[in-house]
């Protein structure tokens, strides 16, 4: 892979006064560093969806995809730190100093980031005292109205290396800010309503190897059970973006039940060692008081997966409807190669990443393809791996765009009955401009799995580019309803919808939401403020965008989205002309 240019907002951690710390006790002070690192700051930057660049042995490089994601993160490290620091004498404390930038970076072929955004972001925590955060000024745009925080105005501060001044706020360590999730509108959203239909969510089976390496066969093994029941004809299932918000916390499954408008939980664990897996599956009526419906244990040979998974199935339907499971199972392609499952699941979900990710994955897909080329899901994984290289993550149409299709009409012809398949195909068809052919697989997709979210949502987007608006906006809601925690990707095409609807002040907020905002979603964040009036906001927020895509103009976007006719893409030159973004 060569280097790329990108915007990231970057965090660097320093340890203060290290030296002294290794110099008093350098054995326990190395064992308390490995342990800060592997039980809070590893995992906290992954959960505000970050990236560990490179560690040395006082201190962390990270990127995360905005200025929003990288304060939380630090909030919560420096509030982790507090906790524990408590009860030690000053001389024992370990305390970090964090400064983050929002800047143009250079990403290298090994991952590495180079450039003025890494160099501000370093020097922002040099001058950081112990406990507190120093943020760059882009920063503090970004989050002064996101995040509920007393942000000290530090005035201009002279960088070390850095040419000009510039101006630094500051963040004292304390309570993290709050979780609150962020709505659409400023109103709370109502209860969901259970459906008159089987209905229940899947929660993350827990990993109980001991081994962290396995999370990863933990969550497939989840995932895989969340789209058998999905197959179940009469069930409502929740998707897996939505349950997977609930890792890691504790949980109330009659709450859980209430948010996700849902009868049933399906919560388990599992352990594989060696040759052997074991899996704990509970089923619990959420709506009724919690209690148990059904539980097993599986103790199996590790070869037997695929059949703990049918089983696990079978018995959820047979305990829900009363009826024998193997009647309303839809059997789908199975793996006939271990090694190539673990290749396909570890894949899933990085193309959405980061290009150094989606490279990562379809190295691992051709891999798994190579070993079992009658895989389906790896097809499907690679064809859309492929798809995303090219026309998000800036990779050569050639001989990515060929090779995507070719992957994708495979995996349809290995499996017709896999609904995942065709959802697959119909991305790669709309990108292809085969309007009518894209249409058709998702309408393919969605009847063989009515809970299938993920090709409503891309229906969604197909209708904006046949100029469907009003229709792209009921995709949407239907989405959201079969996944009510979903990715940012759906509010960024609720947002497109919007615009092209004439609804621009309600683009605005679904794609300023924070788990869309900082994505391939700027662009259209921009001719939205433009559209609604706000222009000195999309100037602002253009001024970002083109310091991390200087080569970026709105001609070429245009004329490369799958729009069938250029005239529906004209509220959008519309509004980027308003915002002043170069053709």
């Amino acid at each position: 892979m060569t280097e790329a240019r990108k915007l990231a907002a970057i965090l660097v951690a320093d340890i203060v006064g290290f030296s002294r710390l290794t110099a008093s006790d350098e054995d326990r002070t190395l064992a308390r560093i490995r342990t800060l690192r592997s039980d809070l700051v590893d995992p906290t930057i992954a959960v505000h969806r970050g990236r560990v660049v490179k560690s040395t042995g006082d201190g962390v490089l990270s990127e995360f995809r905005s200025g929003v994601d990288a304060v939380r993160c630090a909030m919560e490290l420096q509030a982790g730190m507090i906790e524990r620091n408590s009860g030690l004498p000053a001389e024992r404390r370990i305390e970090l100093r964090i400064g983050i930038h929002i800047g143009d970076v250079v990403e290298e072929a090994d991952g590495d980031l180079m450039g003025d955004g890494v160099n501000i972001a370093a020097r922002l925590e040099g001058i950081a005292k112990p406990g507190t955060i120093c943020l760059s000024e882009d920063v503090y745009r970004q989050v002064r109205s996101r995040l509920d925080l007393a942000i000290c105005d530090l005035g201009e501060r002279v960088l070390k290396n850095i040419a000009e001044p510039m101006h630094v706020y500051a963040l004292e360590a304390g309570t993290p800010p709050r979780h609150e999730p962020p709505v659409l509108t400023g109103a709370t959203p109502a209860p969901l309503a259970l459906l008159d239909k089987p209905s229940i969510a899947v929660l993350p089976f827990i990993n109980m190897s001991g081994d962290a390496e396995q999370e990863f066969f933990t969550d497939g093994l989840t995932e895989d059970i969340i789209t058998d029941l999905s197959n179940v004809p009469g069930f409502f299932v929740i998707a897996r973006n939505s349950t997977f918000a609930y890792k890691g916390k504790p949980s109330d499954v009659r709450q859980i039940a209430r948010d996700l408008g849902v009868k049933y939980i399906l919560e388990g664990s599992a352990r594989r060692s060696d040759k052997r897996l074991r899996v704990n599956v509970q089923l619990i009526n959420g709506s009724e008081g919690g209690n148990h419906v059904w539980a097993e244990r599986f103790d199996r040979d590790i070869a037997d997966i695929f059949d703990v998974q049918d089983e696990v199935t079978r018995r959820v339907v047979e305990a829900i409807s009363g009826k024998l499971g193997e009647k309303n199972i839809i059997a789908r392609s199975r793996p006939s190669n271990l090694e190539a499952y673990d290749l396909c699941v570890r894949s899933r979900g990085k193309c959405n990443i980061s290009r150094s990710d989606n490279s990562e994955a379809c190295a691992d897909l051709e891999r798994a393809v190579q070993i079992d080329p009658n895989y389906c899901e790896a097809h499907s994984n690679l064809a859309i791996s492929l798809l995303f290289g090219w026309i998000i993550w800036g990779e050569p149409q050639i001989p990515g765009r060929a090779k995507a299709l070719m992957h994708a009409q495979r995996a349809v012809e290995i499996d017709p009955g896999d609904s995942h398949a065709h959802r697959i195909l119909g991305c790669v068809q709309l990108y292809e401009r085969n309007w009518d052919e894209a249409k058709f697989q998702f309408d393919v997709a969605v009847r063989q799995n009515p809970n299938n979210a993920d090709a409503v949502a891309w229906m969604g987007e197909l209708q904006i580019y046949l100029g469907e608006p009003q229709a792209a906006l009921m995709a949407c809601a239907e989405a959201l309803r079969l996944n009510p925690g979903p990715p940012g990707w759906y509010f960024w095409i609720m947002g497109m919808a919007q615009i092209s609807s004439g609804h621009y002040e309600e683009a605005v907020a679904s794609l300023s939401r924070e788990e869309t905002y900082g994505t391939g979603s700027r662009e259209h964040l921009i001719a939205a403020l433009a559209l609604a009036g706000r222009v000195s906001e999309a100037q602002e927020e253009a001024r970002l965008f083109l310091a991390g895509n200087p080569n970026w103009r709105f001609g070429d976007l245009a004329a490369n989205s799958p729009f069938r006719s250029m005239s529906i893409a004209q509220p959008f030159v519309d509004g980027w002309r308003l915002a002043g973004l170069p053709e």
